[in-house]
């Protein structure tokens, strides 16, 4: 069984797009866990600010079965892939962060290297596996955090108003 860490964006409808996006992965995937929301400041595009946190779960799918079903959540919350330029406003974005310890480039680059430059996914990160070491950077994620600019993005945690169900 492999551990999988999922970062959970929105910035259209977020309050709906995140708590809807939880239930479907709680529906797929067990064990889920989940860091604390934050919002943060869109990077790379102009437009609202996002919503984001990390999942963590389990599964004994494959990295493609994984793949597709993140790719069928986004769709079913209105993200169109084919459609949608990178950095855009965007319903619900769902990004494989770490598959295990697997360390790939292909069918998706693992791990994802946004984990070691954006506030909103190391962060959470750090939260739920501190003492877990990033498989390239062989750093703790707690230390990568230590580390890390935070005046070099805005990053504010929020209070997450989580439907009975929810976290």
């Amino acid at each position: 069984m492999n551990q999988i860490f999922i970062s959970i964006g929105s910035n259209l409808d977020r309050e709906h797009n995140i708590s809807s996006g939880v239930a479907a992965l709680r529906q797929a995937f067990s064990d889920l866990d989940l860091s604390a929301v934050y919002e943060s400041e869109p990077i790379g595009c102009k437009g609202n600010w996002f919503y984001n946190l990390v999942a963590s779960a389990y599964t004994n799918w494959s990295l493609l079965e994984v793949i597709e079903c993140l790719s069928k959540i986004e769709c079913e919350h209105g993200r169109m892939p084919s459609n949608e330029k990178r950095f855009a406003p965007c319903s619900l974005d769902l990004d494989l962060l770490l598959f295990g310890d697997l360390v790939c480039e292909s069918p998706i680059v693992l791990p994802r290297e946004e984990i070691t430059y954006n506030a909103f996914v190391l962060l959470p990160l750090s939260e739920l596996v501190p003492d877990r070491r990033h498989p390239i950077e062989l750093e703790r994620y707690q230390d990568l955090w230590s580390a890390f600019d935070k005046r070099s993005q805005s990053l504010t945690k929020i209070e997450f108003d989580w439907p009975e169900s929810g976290s």
